[in-house]
């Protein structure tokens, strides 16, 4: 559950788990009473649940309210969507690392001995390899463990999605 919780958090924010709490294993819930059940807005519910819509981790129909004459949307949770969107989200999240990785194999870093900031080649040069932050002289860093944990890292990705490099 805790895996699901952070997928969503992800994808939607992490204030919408309440209302996927409110909708598990329940199907055709009104916006209305999500919202009573949450005491909150209807229009802050309606929000939440349209950032899930986004997502496609909730589906909804809508009724005519017969008295009122205005439309009522009943929603349901779609927890079949997860793990495609886990798959979609470490597919993402294995690029950037990629391009990052090219970033630090392809650049030089300098930080002052604090850490205060890290900084790219150029930019060390603009402030004639000085901290902005303390003042402090700084030195290229090495950043070969940083390397080896993103390899790593991209290496469980592709075990996990089942890529062969």
């Amino acid at each position: 559950m805790k895996q699901v919780e952070d997928i969503i958090s992800e994808v939607a924010g992490a204030d919408v788990l309440p209302i996927v709490k409110a909708l598990k294993n329940k199907k055709n819930i009104s916006e209305f009473k999500i919202a009573l059940e949450l005491k909150e807005e209807v229009n802050t519910v309606r929000n939440k649940l349209y950032r899930l819509y986004n997502s496609n981790l909730v589906t909804f129909i809508r009724k005519k309210d017969k008295i009122k004459g205005w439309y009522i949307y009943y929603w349901t949770f779609n927890d079949k969507r997860i793990e495609s969107l886990e798959i979609e989200l470490k597919k993402k999240r294995r690029e950037r690392l990629k391009e990052r990785l090219k970033r630090e194999k392809d650049s030089h870093f300098f930080m002052c001995g604090s850490q205060c900031i890290r900084v790219d080649f150029e930019q060390a040069t603009n402030f004639e390899f000085k901290c902005p932050e303390c003042g402090e002289l700084m030195h290229q860093e090495d950043n070969q463990l940083m390397i080896i944990d993103i390899e790593k890292e991209i290496d469980q990705l592709d075990s996990d999605l089942k890529i062969t490099p």
